[in-house]
């Protein structure tokens, strides 16, 4: 008898635990609302201050904002990195500490030119930028090689001492309506002299369409999960080499965003925004593949970012598109799963005192108060926002 009371009294602890979710409590603040469209947004101490600092491809330029530690308006100081670097735009950004100095390498891709994919010449760009003593002056952009329509880029930690930077195109050479040869994401290695020829290596090139990627840095193994119009591919870096691991999340499945979370059964799964620049937000189960549906109501979904929010053990997902949807909205929704498993979620509306129409997002503690606080990039509403979270009492 009193085993039986005591697993009903755990039901109901694990009931109100669910019923009792925090609600978000976001607040924004204006970091630029000068842009031009916000590419692709990247976070790190770029001058060694021990604070986390803004980085931003925006269409030609590529800066980043200085962390002063305050949230007032001169917190954000806009310093210009390079500018013009090809005659189209920039459109991606991967910054880490690689050497383990305090601060960050910086790589960006540029020439931007999706519709082109024959030549080469006209379509698609990656260079390392070497840092100035300064670091508020500008940086030199050194060329590296390329495949047709640069699009994603992050550094991978491969190894106990060895970073790779990843590269993804969105097409493959010769492609037309996603169809045609493979893209072929790659592996750079970083020489000692950045200025030298990197070597590099294939990672895949067996997908099309190839919008976004996560790498997943775990115990045993550095993969990597492609999101692709045939799903999501997770290759694996091997004795040297990446090799594809033979999973797949949502096989079948156009997806463009992916990213991983837990669920509160510490069961992994992956939200994903579905087709590519899609309407759905879905999550998918690696055990089962299978899918939920959690909102078909984006419009151009760009942004995704899984993390937890309201410190409940667990990640929910904040999802962000840029086009008006069917309420005429646009911006950045939080979404919270109701039970262990995951089958039921509640939506939240973030601070919408500002408009937000999200290219990019990512999820960082950028006060180091113990929260993960959002920023976001907004294309048609040209800005940079902070969603400063409010959970822990600021």
């Amino acid at each position: 008898m009193m085993k039986k009371s005591f697993l009903f009294l755990c039901g109901l602890t694990s009931f109100s635990v669910f019923a009792q979710t925090t609600t978000p409590n976001f607040k924004i603040q204006v970091v630029d609302n000068q842009i031009n469209i916000g590419y692709g947004l990247a976070v790190g101490d770029v001058d060694g201050d021990k604070r986390l600092d803004i980085l931003l491809a925006d269409q030609k330029d590529i800066v980043w904002y200085k962390n002063e530690g305050t949230k007032n308006g001169e917190s954000w100081k806009r310093h210009v990195m390079v500018s013009n670097v090809t005659p189209k735009d920039n459109v991606c950004i991967a910054a880490r500490d690689i050497d383990g100095d305090g601060k960050v390498e910086v790589a960006i891709g540029a020439m931007w030119n999706p519709a082109e994919t024959n030549d080469i010449t006209k379509s698609g760009a990656v260079f390392y930028l070497v840092r100035p003593e300064d670091p508020t002056q500008r940086w030199e952009p050194i060329p590296l090689h390329h495949e047709i329509t640069t699009h994603r880029m992050r550094w991978a930690q491969v190894s106990k001492n060895k970073f790779q930077l990843i590269v993804v195109p969105l097409h493959g050479l010769g492609n037309a309506n996603g169809e045609g040869k493979g893209v072929k994401v790659l592996a750079y290695d970083v020489p000692k002299n950045p200025k030298q020829p990197w070597p590099y290596q294939l990672v895949d090139s067996t997908l099309h369409i190839t919008h976004n990627f996560e790498i997943w840095e775990d115990a045993d193994a550095t993969r990597i999960l492609i999101g692709s119009k045939e799903g999501g591919k997770v290759v694996s870096y091997q004795k040297n080499q990446w090799k594809p691991t033979g999973q797949w999340i949502g096989e079948g499945l156009g997806v463009g965003e992916v990213r991983r979370g837990y669920l509160p059964n510490k069961d992994a799964f992956v939200a994903a925004v579905a087709p590519w620049h899609g309407n759905q937000l879905v999550v998918l189960n690696p055990k089962t593949n299978t899918k939920k549906v959690l909102t078909d109501r984006l419009s151009q979904g760009h942004a995704l970012a899984c993390g937890d929010f309201l410190g409940l053990g667990y990640s929910q997902i904040a999802v962000g598109w840029r086009n008006p949807n069917p309420d005429k909205k646009v911006g950045v929704r939080l979404f919270v799963s109701k039970d262990a498993a995951g089958e039921n979620w509640e939506e939240f509306v973030l601070d919408e005192s500002v408009m937000m129409a999200c290219e990019d997002l990512l999820a960082t503690d950028l006060d180091g108060d113990g929260d993960l606080d959002i920023i976001a990039a907004g294309r048609a509403t040209l800005n940079v926002l902070i969603y400063w979270n409010q959970r822990i009492n600021k």
